[in-house]
């Protein structure tokens, strides 16, 4: 019961079970192996999840709760886009981006990233995200075309694309670099380019006015 009250197991059953499914996946994890690495009582699970399948998706809960929470420090989700400028949305845009840039490389593990690639191929997978939804319709007002439009969509698409390649491609940033991890120096870099991104897209939509 002790173990029931340590406010650290919850976290380290949802780090551990990030890195086994994300090695094994989840059909090859056990319930026994995630507590073992975890140094938890097996009766944590159901605690709190109630199984290993509600464990996975809670995997994924725990990462977008990180993310809304996160997202309040810079943004206001019920401020509506189409009521501001388009400068306005863009000077959103910049803020958005460069704090994504910074959550995604200190928040989001490599095991995560290994899971959530995996994830992505299933036709079933679905992630409903508040922060990326609000994004996609900033990004929206800025070209002046509808949340649904395939061009919003893909230019949305690839702006989260240039803040998250380096990490989901390290044969072709870490290696190349001969690091381990990246240092300040590269999100730097990885920001701005970003920005030169969107500045793209704006551009695009006022030449388009």
């Amino acid at each position: 019961m002790e173990k029931i009250k340590d406010d650290n197991s919850k976290t380290r059953i949802l780090e551990a079970a990030t890195i086994l499914f994300a090695q094994k996946g989840f059909d090859g994890t056990s319930i026994r192996e995630i507590c073992k690495k975890a140094n938890v009582n097996l009766c944590m699970i159901s605690y709190y999840w109630g199984g290993k399948q509600e464990l996975y998706q809670g995997i994924i809960d725990d990462l977008l709760e990180k993310q809304i929470e996160y997202s309040k420090n810079f943004l206001d989700l019920n401020k509506n886009p189409e009521d501001m400028s388009v400068e306005q949305c863009f000077d959103l845009l910049i803020t958005i981006s460069d704090k994504f840039v910074d959550f995604f490389y200190t928040n989001i593990s490599s095991d995560l990233i290994v899971l959530l690639l995996k994830e992505q191929q299933k036709p079933d997978f679905s992630v409903k995200s508040p922060v990326l939804d609000y994004m996609r319709r900033v990004v929206a007002r800025i070209l002046n075309r509808d949340v649904n439009d395939r061009i919003v969509i893909f230019k949305t698409l690839f702006m989260l694309s240039q803040v998250n390649s380096p990490r989901i491609l390290p044969a072709f940033s870490l290696r190349q670099l001969g690091q381990d991890d990246f240092c300040q120096e590269d999100i730097k870099i990885i920001k701005e380019n970003v920005k030169c991104y969107i500045n793209t897209v704006l551009k695009e939509a006022i030449n388009n006015d």
